[in-house]
């Protein structure tokens, strides 16, 4: 199947980059955030991807026209430094697409964009391109076929703990309790679509606000739950801490670095 990537976004609470590049483009380690998702996707199979850009678009574009595989990769240098072994490679494999979407679209618009790049595929999948998971996504597919769905997406718990108010009278605060969002869930970013999704998307719409609540109404809409690891990055201390998992182990992200992909 191939992937659509959102990755036209501004990315205003990551200032600390978004000045010179797109939220996509923010390092990970010693690769962007993209670069992760798509390894990701890549491992189970899945390495035709679509990006739809919009701001500084061109960072993207000249990074992949630049890649070095050596960066993430073992080598062998010879011959005084002109010659280059590579002794395992990352994107070799790898088709990308890459289409201007738009500087201030929608996700809705940016699909609707980059539909002719979708001709004669039945499902796709999709991603905000701005998160990363464990999510086993043949589980994940598997799911959607058994539901016959048109739209089906990752769900998880936020894992943030809240301070809750308590107001006494004249707005005197009674107290503040700690509260955990155990029990809610949020659109974790991950999507299965079918081809069908343009039939329930409009020019102008957004994919979640107007085309989802068409299909729940269908109930044709369906969440797919899942536990494990899941962390967004919308800000710099999002980023700092996937950095951490990166660089010192604990990133459960990074499925093709297992002998198992569960």
């Amino acid at each position: 199947m191939k992937v659509v990537l959102f990755c036209g976004g501004y990315g205003m609470r990551m200032r600390e980059f978004s000045e010179d590049i797109p939220k996509p483009m923010v390092p990970i380690g010693t690769r962007p955030v993209l670069w992760h998702l798509m390894r990701y996707y890549a491992h189970f199979g899945h390495n035709d991807f679509i990006i739809c850009l919009g701001y500084k678009g061109e960072a993207i574009k000249d990074y992949f026209l630049g890649y070095r595989e050596e960066v993430s990769n073992d080598f062998v240098l010879s011959e005084g430094g002109r010659r280059v072994e590579l002794l395992g490679e990352d994107i070799a494999d790898w088709r990308i697409t890459f289409v201007d979407t738009g500087l201030a679209a929608s996700v809705g618009e940016r699909l609707l964009a980059v539909r002719p790049h979708l001709e004669g595929e039945e499902e796709f999948l999709a991603n905000y391109a701005d998160g990363l998971s464990d999510v086993h996504l043949p589980d994940l597919i598997a799911h959607a076929h058994e539901n016959d769905s048109i739209a089906t997406f990752v769900c998880v718990k936020p894992g943030q703990t809240f301070h809750v108010v308590r107001f006494g009278e004249d707005d005197a605060i009674a107290g503040l309790d700690e509260a955990s969002a155990t029990d809610l869930w949020i659109n974790g970013g991950f999507f299965v679509l079918r081809r069908e999704i343009f039939e329930h998307l409009h020019e102008g719409e957004e994919l979640v606000v107007e085309a989802f609540q068409r299909l729940a109404k269908l109930r044709r809409l369906t969440g797919f739950r899942h536990e494990g690891f899941w962390a967004g990055m919308d800000t710099f201390k999002d980023r700092a801490r996937l950095d951490e998992l990166s660089t010192h182990g604990g990133a459960r992200w990074k499925v093709w670095e297992r002998s198992c992909d569960r």
